[in-house]
C-alpha cells in the first residue's frame, strides 16, 4: 500500500504477461529496447513524487492519512480539479514532453461509473461495491490505470441488427469464480500498465435487445492475466538517434491490440455485467473527467507548437516582421483559446450525480473539440515558421563530420545561435510536426477519446439549449410549447 517507486514500478512489470513485438516474445517489458524509454518516463513520474520540492504538488492524504498520487483523488471541490491541473502541469514540466496515457486520465472513467453507483445499486448492488473499491484500491496501491476502450473494426452492422458481435469483446462463461471473456481491444501503454478498466463502446444498445447482453459488460482486468496477450505495434523511435529524434526516441507510447482468450475476470473485479442499461451510461459519459487531463495535454502541446516558432524567428531576425507577429498571434489565440474553455470549466465546475465536483461539462467538451479541430492548422502555420530548413536539415553525424564541419560552421551559425544549436532547435520542431512519430500522435489525438462525431455528439448533449430557445421566444412573440425530443 502507498506511493510506488520508480523501481518498485519497473519489478511490478515482470509478471509473466505475454508481450509480444516485431516478431519476438518480450522476456521483461521493463528492460526490452522497444519499451524501456517509455517505462523510464513513467517511473521517473512514481519517483516525482518521492522529491520534497514537488511532494506537495503530486501527493494528497486521505482522511486516515494514507498519502497517495494526487491525480487518483476524485475531485471534491474546484480545488481538487485545480489540484489535478497543478499535477499535471507539474510532471510535464519535468518530463520535457507530452505523454498522454499515463493513468491520471484514465482514472477519471472510474469516477465516472462512480457516480452511477446509485442507479447500479438497483441493479445489483455488488457492482457498486466493487467500483468504490477499484477506485479506492487505485489510489492507495498507486497503480498504473489504462482504458480499453477501442474495438477492432469488423462488421458492426450485423451487430446493430442483433445477428452477430463478431470480434467485440464478450462474456462467454459464467462460473462460481467469475465471468470468462473472448475478444479484443486497442489500448495504448497496456503492455507496460497494471491494469486496465475494459468497456463497450458500443453507441446504439437499443439495436438486438437481448442478444447484445452478452457485449455488456464491464471490468478491472489485470494485465498479466492468463489467457491475455498483449501484441503492440512497432516502435517509432527505436534505433534513432535521440539527438536526431528527441521527442520520438522517449516518449513513444506504444499501442497494443489486447487479445482475450477465454481470459478469468473476478467477480470482484466486474463492474457491470449484461446491462445493456450500465453499458449506454458508461459510453456517454466515459470522459467527464478524463477528458479535462487530456485537454490540458492539448494545452502543453500548444505551448510546444508556440516556443518553436518564437525561437525559429528570432534566431533569424524575423520576429519584428508584422506578418510574422499576426501568424504568432494566431498561435497565441489557439492556445489561449485552449486555456480559456480548461479555466472557465473549473470556475464553473458543476456537483456530479455521484457528489463529485466535474468540470462544466458544456465547457470541458467544447474546450476539447477547439483544440482538435484547430491544431492541424496551427501545426502548419508553425511549420511555416520555422521554414524549409525543417525538412532539409542533415542530422547530427553529418553536421559533426570534421571533413564538412566548416561549411556547417559558415552556413548554419546565425548571430549567437550556433550550428549545434539551430540543429537541435529544428531536430526538436521536425520531431514534433514532421516525423513519423508526428504524424502518429496527430491521429492519435483525433481517436483516443472516441472518433471527431462521438465527441461532437457529447458537445451536443451536453449543452443546455433550453436558454437560447427561451431567449428567441420571449423575443419573437413566441408562447413555449412542449420540449423537443432530443436527437
Amino acid at each position: 500500500m502507498g506511493l510506488m517507486t520508480g523501481k518498485q514500478y519497473r519489478e511490478s512489470l515482470n509478471d509473466g504477461r505475454e508481450v509480444y513485438i516485431d516478431g519476438e516474445k518480450v522476456k521483461n517489458v521493463a528492460d526490452h529496447p522497444a519499451f524501456k524509454p517509455i517505462v523510464d518516463v513513467k517511473a521517473r513520474m512514481y519517483d516525482m513524487a518521492f522529491e520534497k520540492e514537488l511532494a506537495d504538488k503530486l501527493t494528497t492524504t486521505l482522511p486516515d492519512g494514507e498519502v497517495v498520487s494526487r491525480a487518483y483523488k476524485a475531485p471534491e471541490s474546484k480545488e481538487d480539479l485545480a489540484a489535478i491541473r497543478k499535477h499535471v502541469e507539474t510532471v510535464l514540466d519535468d518530463l520535457g514532453g507530452i505523454v498522454y496515457r499515463v493513468g491520471d486520465e484514465t482514472i477519471g472513467e472510474m469516477w465516472s461509473l462512480y457516480d452511477a453507483q446509485d442507479r447500479l445499486n438497483q441493479i445489483d448492488p455488488t457492482y457498486a461495491e466493487n467500483i468504490r473499491y477499484h477506485v479506492d484500491r487505485v489510489a492507495r496501491e498507486d497503480l498504473f490505470h489504462v482504458s480499453a476502450n477501442t474495438d477492432p473494426k469488423g462488421d458492426r452492422s450485423k451487430l446493430f441488427s442483433g445477428k452477430d458481435g463478431g470480434t467485440l469483446l464478450h462474456v462467454v462463461e459464467e462460473n462460481d469464480k467469475g465471468i470468462v471473456v473472448k475478444g479484443a481491444k486497442f489500448e495504448t501503454a497496456a503492455a507496460y500498465a497494471h491494469q486496465a478498466f475494459v468497456k463497450p463502446t458500443i453507441l446504439d444498445w437499443n439495436a438486438g435487445s437481448e442478444k447484445m447482453a452478452p457485449f455488456a459488460c464491464g471490468f478491472i482486468c489485470d494485465m498479466g492475466s492468463p489467457g491475455l496477450k498483449h501484441i503492440c505495434r512497432s516502435p517509432l523511435g527505436l534505433g534513432q538517434n535521440p539527438e536526431d529524434y528527441p521527442v520520438s526516441t522517449k516518449f513513444d507510447e506504444i499501442d497494443t491490440l489486447l487479445i482475450f482468450d477465454n481470459v478469468l475476470i473476478p467477480w470482484e473485479n466486474v463492474l457491470f455485467h449484461r446491462s445493456l442499461e450500465s453499458a449506454a451510461y458508461i459510453r456517454s459519459t466515459v470522459h467527464r473527467y478524463s477528458a479535462y487531463n487530456y485537454t490540458l495535454r492539448m494545452l502543453r502541446r500548444a505551448d510546444y507548437l508556440i516556443g518553436i516558432a518564437l525561437l525559429n524567428v528570432e534566431q533569424t531576425g524575423l520576429n519584428q516582421l508584422q506578418a510574422v507577429k499576426e501568424k504568432i498571434s494566431q498561435l497565441i489565440n489557439y492556445r489561449e483559446g485552449i486555456n480559456a474553455h480548461l479555466t472557465a470549466a473549473v470556475t464553473e465546475a458543476e456537483r456530479s450525480p455521484g457528489g463529485l465536483m466535474m468540470p462544466n461539462q458544456s465547457l470541458l467538451y467544447t474546450g476539447r473539440m477547439f483544440a482538435l479541430r484547430n491544431f492541424p492548422a496551427m501545426a502548419h502555420l508553425t511549420r511555416e515558421l520555422v521554414g524549409g530548413q525543417l525538412a532539409v536539415t542533415p542530422d547530427t553525424a553529418t553536421m559533426a563530420d570534421p571533413e564538412i564541419k566548416q561549411y556547417f560552421d559558415q552556413y548554419y551559425a546565425v548571430g549567437e545561435w550556433t550550428p549545434e544549436d539551430r540543429g537541435k532547435l529544428l531536430y526538436f520542431a521536425r520531431d514534433l510536426l514532421n516525423s513519423s512519430f508526428a504524424g502518429h500522435l496527430t491521429t492519435f489525438e483525433l481517436f483516443a477519446q472516441s472518433p471527431p462525431f462521438a465527441q461532437y455528439a457529447a458537445v451536443f448533449n451536453n449543452f443546455d439549449m433550453e436558454p437560447q430557445r427561451e431567449l428567441v421566444r420571449r423575443a419573437a412573440g413566441l408562447k413555449k410549447k412542449e420540449p423537443v425530443v432530443s436527437i
